[in-house]
């Protein structure tokens, strides 16, 4: 696939998330693209595919986006005149990855595993705390409430009905994700990013409870 056409979709993803402050931005996806290149370089797979795929990978996003069918992205691979079988490929990757609580599913092909452990490493470690605490503040969600339990075992819809705070996400999802990788590469660079959380929400409590 010529370089051109990944240059023009990294501009159709900047024009989509103009003025984002979710965490679910252009750099996003653009980390998550990076990200992609390095996880395939280790464990293969068809490179253009899993560009694309990383790229587009938010364009409908349902936290962001009222679309149907992936229709952002299909309109962007449509303009390129991608074939059509490439598109049938990067949008069920795109319908395979998203966390969805005990109705996740592994990726039926390695370019989709890649993507989704592109996109999960992104949500844990240092960017993904700041990504957790930008998204609560943009819906209004509290940091932390002493008492209020997080909810474990959630389905597909009671997820994304879920309105808890900030530091629960991390026991709903975020820890969850290390041991969810797809990849042998992806599971070795998880740990750190872990490990960083765990740190992190040690010290968070200290602070709060005012023991630091």
């Amino acid at each position: 696939m010529d370089e051109a056409v990944f240059d023009r979709a990294y501009d159709y993803i900047r024009g989509l998330f103009e003025g984002d402050s979710s965490g679910h931005d252009f750099y996003h996806s653009m980390r998550v693209h990076d990200l992609a290149v390095r996880i395939c370089s280790e464990e293969g797979g068809d490179e253009d595919i899993v560009r694309l795929a990383a790229i587009l990978h938010d364009a409908d996003d349902r936290k962001i986006f009222n679309t149907e069918d992936h229709a952002n992205a299909r309109r962007f691979m449509t303009s390129e005149s991608i074939p059509d079988d490439v598109q049938e490929t990067v949008c069920r990757i795109i319908s395979q990855i998203s966390f969805k609580g005990v109705d996740s599913v592994v990726p039926d092909t390695l370019e989709g595993r890649i993507v989704q452990d592109a996109d999960r490493m992104d949500a844990i470690g240092a960017i993904g705390i700041a990504r957790a605490f930008a998204y609560g503040g943009s819906k209004g969600r509290a940091m932390h409430i002493p008492g209020e339990g997080f909810k474990a075992d959630m389905d597909e819809a009671e997820y994304f009905a879920n309105r808890g705070t900030s530091v629960n996400h991390f026991y709903e999802k975020l820890l969850l994700l290390k041991d969810m990788m797809g990849t042998p590469s992806a599971k070795r660079m998880a740990q750190a990013r872990h490990d960083y959380m765990l740190g992190f929400l040690d010290e968070f409590m200290s602070e709060w409870d005012g023991r630091r």
